[in-house]
């Protein structure tokens, strides 16, 4: 039932319900206000919450920029090291790579090692003590070993008194043997001079009036020698070369040994003995060069020399070269030294035209790049490129030990595997036929083998490391090295040229430098025939002595007759005692 409500009452209830409306507007108005500043705050917390998310991503940078940043610093600090512990070795430590000259496995777990972890300190030092192999020879019998029969025996006795030759019951005593011991003792050289006496004769009855043919007084003619008008003899000559590129004695010290004998032969005059002999041999150069090439297998290498004086006057260049090559027929071998002003690849060219076969060399770039443009002007002499695995041995030995990779352990056992194998073919004497079918049958799944796993193990290396760098040396190599496998006359390395170039190293070492050009030119023809001399048996002092003997006089000689010179054809001269010697 509705309730009657007067308009008092109506107007009354409106304002009260007014009033309600505007209460509630205002909380409302304040709910709004209260929402805005928590909309505000959370806005605000938002806005705090985003920086700060950017400031954690900025540090995340920042941290991950440090990490790299050490990351590279370590590597930095191994390579330094690496590069310090490679000097100390350099200069105080043994450059012998025998000691990792065995084929068995350098650790049992190997292949279980990261290829990237170092070796510790004793792990290096374990390996050293655990590896050292001492191969198979003949036990020496113990004592003194017996003199060489080729030495002259000068019998001493040492006999007793006539008076103790009677025994006690009155009858003479009777020789029933003899003790003989041996001592060596050595004269020192012995320094003559050689007076060439010429008679001269003349008629009393006519005094040559009686044949005007013939001089007034006549003599034989002059003796030749190899420099006119010189004290110096060939053995002289031979004495002196001997003395500086075999005993690695520079004239200078010479010089003071012959004033110490009494005898003056300066430092300048030896210098000039060697220009004239240089000069009256020289075609012996070609001949050498020719004969170089007329075999299957060529082996090259190069090392640094200083020239005080150039002939275009280049005072700005710091080095040149010495190239060796190795090569002719297999029981014919020689040695080429020769000067060249730099390691230009067009230096290689009188060396490899005229020739067709094997190069091995170590990857000195220039070699490849002479042996493309060989190709393009000589197609039809081929020749192929041998790379040297102990220039690849060399990288990884030093890589273990101065960069103490446990990777380089299993490529140096790798490498021995090959060197093992290789030795034992050889020791079968087989046919090169054979030789070659077998050496591709066992060596080549080694090399496959080990050829794959540095493919592997490569990326995971750093590149700046020792490590790194052996390996990418290994694969940049690998086609070339593989390229020994067909030849048999090739071995696995070019130790052959390198032990070869060692002498002048040696003697470099002492004399330094060479005054001229062409003083460097004609050390490289005594290096020549000294080290032909060698790897033909033949003493170095006899043969040069030979040699400046029989070209006294070479007018009208042709290459044939310089070619008697060489080694396997020379007339070796043997001097005897002197004594007066008439010539007649």
């Amino acid at each position: 039932m509705k309730r009657e409500v007067t308009i008092q009452e109506a107007l009354t209830e409106l304002a009260a319900a007014k009033i309600e409306i505007e209460s509630m507007q205002q909380q409302l108005v304040l709910k709004d206000k209260l929402l805005s500043s928590k909309d505000e705050k959370i806005t605000l917390q938002l806005f705090t919450i985003n920086q700060q998310k950017e400031e954690l991503k900025q540090k995340d940078e920042e941290i991950k920029s440090l990490k790299s940043d050490n990351n590279s610093k370590d590597l930095k600090i191994l390579g330094l090291e690496e590069r310090l512990r490679t000097q100390m070795s350099y200069r105080f430590g043994s450059h012998s790579e025998k000691l990792f000259e065995q084929w068995l496995p350098l650790f049992d777990d190997l292949d279980d090692f990261p290829e990237n972890e170092l070796l510790t300190n004793e792990e290096l030092e374990e390996l050293k003590e655990e590896n050292v192999l001492v191969k198979a020879y003949k036990r020496r019998k113990c004592g003194r070993k017996k003199i060489d029969e080729n030495y002259e025996r000068i019998p001493i006795y040492h006999d007793i008194p006539e008076s103790e030759k009677i025994c006690g019951c009155g009858a003479k005593l009777v020789k029933v043997g003899e003790k003989v011991t041996e001592r060596v003792n050595i004269i020192p050289e012995r320094i003559y001079v050689e007076q060439h006496i010429y008679p001269v004769y003349a008629c009393r009855k006519c005094e040559g009036s009686g044949d005007e043919d013939h001089p007034v007084f006549r003599q034989a003619p002059a003796a030749k020698n190899i420099i006119p008008k010189s004290i110096a003899t060939p053995g002289l000559l031979s004495y002196i070369f001997i003395n500086k590129y075999c005993n690695h004695m520079p004239y200078y010290r010479q010089a003071q040994n012959f004033e110490r004998k009494g005898i003056d032969i300066s430092r300048a005059t030896m210098d000039k003995w060697q220009l004239e002999v240089y000069e009256k041999i020289k075609p012996l150069e070609n001949v050498l060069m020719k004969h170089l090439k007329t075999g299957k297998v060529l082996n090259m290498d190069e090392t640094t020399c200083r020239i005080l004086n150039y002939e275009n006057g280049n005072k700005d260049r710091k080095k040149s070269y010495i190239w060796l090559a190795h090569g002719g027929p297999k029981n014919k071998k020689v040695v080429v030294y020769r000067y060249f002003e730099s390691r230009s690849p067009k230096y290689i060219r009188p060396f490899i035209n005229g020739f067709k076969g094997w190069l091995q060399t170590d990857e000195y770039p220039g070699y490849e790049a002479a042996l493309k443009e060989h190709e393009l002007l000589y197609p039809k002499d081929k020749i192929i490129h041998i790379a040297c695995a102990a220039h690849i041995r060399r990288k990884f030995y030093d890589a273990l030990l101065n960069g103490k990779s446990k990777g380089s352990a299993k490529a140096i056992k790798y490498i021995q595997q090959m060197y093992h194998e290789e030795n034992l073919l050889r020791e079968k004497n087989l046919s090169d036929a054979e030789f070659v079918v077998k050496r591709r049958e066992i060596i080549k799944p080694i090399m496959d083998e080990f050829y794959d796993w540095m493919i592997k193990t490569q990326p995971k290396v750093p590149a700046s490391f020792k490590f790194g760098k052996a390996l990418k040396y290994a694969i940049d190599a690998w086609p070339h090295l593989m390229n020994y496998l067909d030849c048999p006359e090739i071995y696995l390395d070019n130790s052959v040229s390198e032990r070869s170039i060692r002498p002048y190293v040696l003697s470099r070492k002492n004399f330094l430098f060479s005054a001229s050009e062409d003083g460097s030119r004609s050390t490289c023809l005594l290096f020549s025939l000294i080290e032909c001399a060698k790897i033909h048996g033949i003493k170095p002092e006899e043969y040069l002595s030979s040699i400046f003997e029989l070209a006294a006089d070479t007018t009208d000689w042709t290459d044939s007759n310089w070619s008697e010179l060489l080694p396997w054809n020379i007339k070796l001269i043997q001097k005897s005692d002197v004594s007066t010697v008439l010539i007649a």
